[in-house]
């Protein structure tokens, strides 16, 4: 959905993928977004238990984030991290500025908890030099 002016429009969504959980950070508008900052509610982990994603520079310090542009992070596999008990209710609020200077903000809520119980088939994924 576009906004009405054509700003940029910042979300933050969680993307579930053959069992594995990705963070995107995507401007939906046709204008860039500047200084894109994004707090959780709560602290939590991926990688295996070894990353404070709430820590990870693109959440604190995005300075610049094109238009329609969408980063993507490996948060983790579902199963470990439902097995370490990370909050399955995230919220987030984002903020960012316009080209012109002005503040905007949105907070987003997501419940990976609709994820748990959804089957899916593990796949291997090849390594460098394998085909």
């Amino acid at each position: 959905m576009q906004n009405e002016r054509g700003e940029a429009d910042v979300i933050l969504d969680v993307v579930f993928d053959q069992g594995l959980f990705f963070l995107v950070v995507e401007n939906l508008g046709d204008r860039p977004a500047h200084a894109v900052r994004i707090k959780f509610d709560k602290p939590f982990s991926g990688v295996g238990g070894a990353k404070q994603m709430q820590r990870l520079a693109l959440f604190r310090k995005l300075e610049f984030l094109a238009p329609h542009k969408a980063i993507e992070v490996f948060l983790d596999r579902s199963a470990s991290y439902f097995a370490r008990d990370e909050p399955t209710q995230l919220t987030a609020a984002i903020s960012w500025r316009t080209p012109e200077g002005a503040r905007r903000s949105t907070t987003v809520h997501h419940d990976l908890e609709i994820y748990r119980d959804l089957g899916f088939i593990e796949r291997e994924v090849p390594r460098a030099g394998q085909a």
